[in-house]
């Protein structure tokens, strides 16, 4: 009896591994129909045309479109501005300013002012931080801590300080929600792009509108100084840094020069796997175009890719496909020459050896 009880019980362990392997694969084959939903995205505002007037109309069209997406996300007209702390160094000073206005969030800058007299007002860049702990402190090269020195290190991150040793007044703003605009503990090992989204969501925002108003803030500080060419300025940034450049660019023409680097892949490609980078989501954006099409509102106006070959956030096929519907709108206005990529050996880096000839060359000549 025993023995018979022993086999009984050894068949039912069977039997019941059986089915939860079998319970896993078909879980693990269940079709995902968010990717299904992404591949079928009807994009169904794609620039198709030729000419210069078509595309000029669809530029308008699209840009109104995105705009209503994004919602609110206009600077505010008034502000005014606290010095936190100066530092001179051997050859810029760095101011670290706060800008406060009536009803916003407080924006932290750093701006970067070359130390050697200049004959006129010179051009000006908004320099923007990608993901991670320090916010704007490596693009601006506050490298006094270990940690962020280590991150400038490893992708040539203070392309700001970079760009005032060449002579350009710099500004970098903090974004949301990262370096002390982020609380890291209070999210514990949520990501905080996701909770923060979430929350502003339930508030009628979007966390990217609040960062674009953050951007053109700090572009409109850069203006207003007496000590900057507001006819010469421009956009630069690395990672979520290029993704907000692109934008940024793409709905203020007074950027005449945009760099966008380790940004150039699609949204519809990202969201076809887990993804949850709440900061890059502009809620509706596939039902009309992607990052293509924003990115086609920066034509004719020069525009440079940076390109990694070992990055392994932009695949090729969505490299190829974002360039081939930029340069269908490049190509209708006749500035196809105006769209180039720095396809370069490396990772998710900052590169900048062809951006910084082609802003001198925008913006000083």
């Amino acid at each position: 009896m025993n023995l018979k009880r022993r086999l009984q019980r050894g068949a039912m362990m069977i039997a019941s591994a059986l089915i939860g392997l079998c319970e896993r694969s078909t879980a693990q084959e269940a079709p995902d129909p968010i990717r299904q939903l992404a591949a079928e995205a009807p994009l169904r505002m794609q620039f198709r045309g030729a000419s210069a007037e078509e595309c000029r109309r669809w530029q308008q069209e699209f840009a109104a479109q995105l705009r209503t997406l994004l919602g609110p996300h206009a600077p505010p007209k008034q502000w005014r501005t606290v010095v936190e702390r100066t530092v001179t160094l051997a050859d810029h000073r760095r101011e670290e300013l706060l800008l406060v206005a009536d009803g916003l969030p407080s924006l932290p800058v750093h701006l970067l002012v070359p130390l050697e007299k200049a004959a006129r007002p010179r051009p000006g860049i908004l320099a923007l931080h990608g993901h991670g702990d320090f916010g704007y402190d490596p693009v601006a090269g506050k490298d006094d801590a270990p940690a962020v020195a280590k991150a400038i290190q490893s992708a040539n991150y203070d392309y700001g300080r970079q760009l005032v040793r060449r002579g350009y007044v710099v500004a970098v703003p903090c974004l949301t929600p990262f370096g002390r605009r982020g609380d890291k503990s209070a999210f514990g090992k949520q990501d905080p792009c996701a909770v923060t989204f979430v929350r502003l969501q339930l508030l009628g925002k979007v966390l990217m509108a609040e960062n674009l108003r953050d951007c053109l803030w700090a572009l409109e500080m850069l203006a207003r100084r007496d000590d900057v060419d507001a006819k010469r300025l421009g956009c630069v940034g690395l990672s979520y840094g290029g993704r907000m450049t692109m934008l940024t660019a793409a709905l203020e023409p007074r950027i005449r020069i945009a760099v966008v680097s380790g940004a150039l892949n699609l949204m519809q490609e990202r969201i076809a796997k887990p993804y949850s980078c709440g900061a890059q989501v502009i809620p509706g954006l596939l039902l009309y175009g992607d990052v293509p099409e924003i990115a086609s509102l920066i034509a004719p106006r020069p525009c440079l890719w940076e390109v990694g070959t070992r990055d392994s956030l932009l695949p090729a096929e969505g490299v190829e496909e974002a360039l081939k519907r930029m340069r269908r709108a490049y190509r209708a206005l006749g500035a196809e020459d105006e769209l180039q990529v720095d396809r370069f050996d490396g990772g998710h880096r900052w590169n900048g050896e062809l951006a910084y000839r082609l802003l001198d060359k925008a913006l000083k000549d």
